[in-house]
């Protein structure tokens, strides 16, 4: 599928989610049967994103950067199991973790990390996810990271009511006076043991669905960083050291590779990042598009950030598109065991 052509769909499925409209079928009625009858046969072999234990990562990081008269920044993660952390043994190798240390590094103040993701959880538990971060409005995160719709592929979610729950997340954390960075559902094409033609239907219904999630966040005031195939090239040379024991979830490594992908636009969201940074680069194919063309050219492109640049105009939305220099991600401090303070 070309990146016109993922545009058009993205912007469909968008639409369709903003305005009440019935699903959208993102491999095609004629493909469910052929899909049905090879998810099966993969269940066999790999995960279905639940179960299992969760290094539980909350706390403080950074606290060599405590300061009396500054608190502490709050981060907190939404979404399933791969926000969650799941595949990894110690907290300090999940993503929430990296990103906390990351973040405070960049800031040079500590950082407090609260993770709510469901391993498991589709779009549709984002509600009660986001009723539980905004709980206490004295606690209100300053950034939020959601990663979400793998469940949402692999459960036949129509993209339609995927991206509805999305987006009405990102508007209630924004309103509510959250950063948010939403990254975008992942390339299932890259998971070993799924084969042809799953594995064709599985990338293209994973791209189309992170094009509307874009056009979704960003419309809402969130950015996006698309974790498409990001682990691609790596997983092709090395499979097993960047996807875990249960060959669904990524291992350490990988989640340390998406978390590097993420924490740029983590600090940019938050006013962190150098001055020069934020001016597109036309030597790395940066630029201001229609929000539905950067959707689709992000997906197709991991690690690649779509913010909101401009007013509506006459070819709708626009959009800044950006393609980061990773950050490497610092090496945790060992997770405190208390919980974040109430």
């Amino acid at each position: 599928m070309t990146s016109m052509s993922r545009a058009r769909v993205a912007r469909r499925i968008a639409a369709g989610a903003a305005y009440g409209g019935g699903g959208i079928g993102l491999a095609g009625a004629a493909a469910v049967g052929l899909l049905l009858a090879e998810a099966r046969m993969a269940r066999r072999h790999v995960g279905n994103g639940s179960g299992g234990r969760v290094p539980v990562a909350d706390g403080q990081y950074g606290t060599t950067y405590s300061t009396p008269d500054e608190p502490p920044l709050r981060l907190t993660m939404l979404g399933d199991s791969t926000a969650a952390g799941q595949g990894v043994h110690r907290a300090g190798q999940t993503p929430g973790a990296l990103l906390a240390s990351g973040l405070s590094a960049v800031a040079e103040r500590p950082v407090e990390l609260h993770n709510v993701a469901l391993p498991g959880a589709t779009s549709d538990d984002l509600d009660r996810q986001v009723a539980l971060v905004l709980a206490n409005p004295a606690l209100v995160p300053d950034v939020c990271v959601i990663m979400i719709g793998a469940n949402d592929v692999t459960h036949r979610m129509p993209a339609t009511r995927s991206v509805r729950h999305l987006s009405s997340t990102v508007r209630r954390l924004r309103t509510a006076g959250a950063e948010v960075v939403v990254g975008t559902c992942p390339d299932l094409g890259t998971v070993e043991r799924v084969q042809q033609p799953l594995r064709w239907l599985a990338r293209r219904a994973s791209r189309q669905l992170a094009a509307a999630q874009t056009i979704g966040t960003v419309e809402q005031g969130g950015r996006t960083v698309s974790l498409g195939d990001l682990l691609g090239p790596e997983f092709e040379a090395n499979p097993r050291e960047l996807f875990g024991p249960d060959n669904y979830h990524p291992s350490a490594e990988g989640y340390a590779t998406a978390a590097m992908a993420v924490l740029p636009t983590v600090c940019a969201a938050l006013g962190l990042w150098p001055a020069e940074e934020e001016r597109p680069d036309v030597t790395r194919r940066e630029g201001f598009l229609p929000v539905a063309r950067a959707a689709a050219e992000a997906a197709s492109e991991a690690g690649t950030e779509v913010t909101a640049a401009m007013p509506t105009g006459p070819r709708g939305p626009w959009a800044l598109l950006k393609r980061r220099r990773r950050r490497r991600v610092p090496e945790p401090e060992r997770a405190p065991a208390q919980q974040p303070s109430p």
